[in-house]
């Protein structure tokens, strides 16, 4: 039986526009969340979508305000501790919250060989 273990998917959705303290705001998490040693992150980039406002955001041929979405999954503790921060650096957006259960997968190169190439083992 696989096991699962619970945790916390946080959704943040910004515009590619949005800045803190000089950096693109993706970075900014990026780094905010490698700081506090967050399990994993990721970055999307969407090709258009809107918020409440109803503006679209998408590639315009002067401008870059494609809407992003950025994933992190973690435990509830770590997530709790990026929130807030998180909830600083925006200015506007949307953050969601996930209950999640998770399974990290993780195989050597040596099995993932021989997985691929039975005849090489």
């Amino acid at each position: 039986m696989l096991i699962y273990q619970p945790a916390k998917l946080l959704r943040l959705h910004f515009s590619e526009g949005d800045h803190y303290k000089g950096k693109p705001l993706y970075e900014a998490i990026v780094q905010k969340c490698r700081d506090l040693k967050m399990a994993g992150i990721t970055v999307f980039r969407g090709l258009e979508g809107y918020g409440d406002t109803a503006a679209m955001h998408r590639h315009h041929l002067l401008t870059r305000d494609q809407p992003i979405l950025v994933t992190i999954v973690d435990q509830e503790e770590n997530i709790q501790r990026l929130l807030s921060v998180a909830e600083e650096m925006m200015d506007t957006g949307l953050i969601a919250i996930s209950d999640v259960q998770i399974r990290r997968v993780q195989k050597s190169h040596e099995s993932r060989d021989v997985q691929k190439y039975p005849d090489r083992a």
